[in-house]
């Protein structure tokens, strides 16, 4: 089994996977999860009406952040240099939830699955502490790598089922 998991050696011990010999390639990953909420909490962050400022706005910096800051958070996971990272937050009404989506894009010797996924996760922790004083039964939920491109594994796009 040691030998399908990339991070740990024949004897079971953790490893960062040496990435020294891989080409740099164009890579890119889009992650998408969501915070379920009450439809009043959803009107007031869609308003801007959280007493803690834009939920929006510091939830995209805080993915942003996360996102560059992934090494530091993730045992064993590469420090990349990011291209770019893009998060954006739409509205599900009838789901009353906001669904955060980020992008991230690198030239490098790994994937930058890991740095999208961050990104989605501390965007969605944010917008729950921005709005935890009107609504904290939110839920937060569905993290998800819903693409992936670039790379020796090649293409990903999830399916749902």
């Amino acid at each position: 089994m040691a030998d399908d998991l990339t991070h740990l050696d024949r004897q079971g011990q953790a490893r960062m996977v040496d990435v020294g010999g891989k080409p740099v390639t164009a890579r890119e990953a889009v992650a998408e999860g969501r915070v379920r909420m009450n439809p009043e909490t959803l009107r007031k962050a869609l308003d801007g009406d959280s007493k803690k400022g834009s939920v929006r706005a510091a939830a995209e910096f805080a993915g942003i952040m996360a996102a560059k800051r992934t090494a530091e958070l993730i045992p064993l996971c590469h420090q990349i240099a990011l291209s770019s990272v893009k998060i954006d937050i739409a509205a599900d009404a009838g789901g009353s939830a906001l669904v955060v989506t980020a992008r991230a894009r690198t030239a490098g010797q790994t994937g930058v699955e890991m740095e999208a996924l961050t990104a989605v996760a501390v965007a969605c922790l944010t917008i729950y502490d921005m709005l935890k004083a009107s609504d904290r039964a939110m839920v937060i939920d569905g993290i998800t790598l819903l693409e992936k491109s670039g790379g020796a594994s090649g293409d990903y796009r999830h399916t749902s089922g």
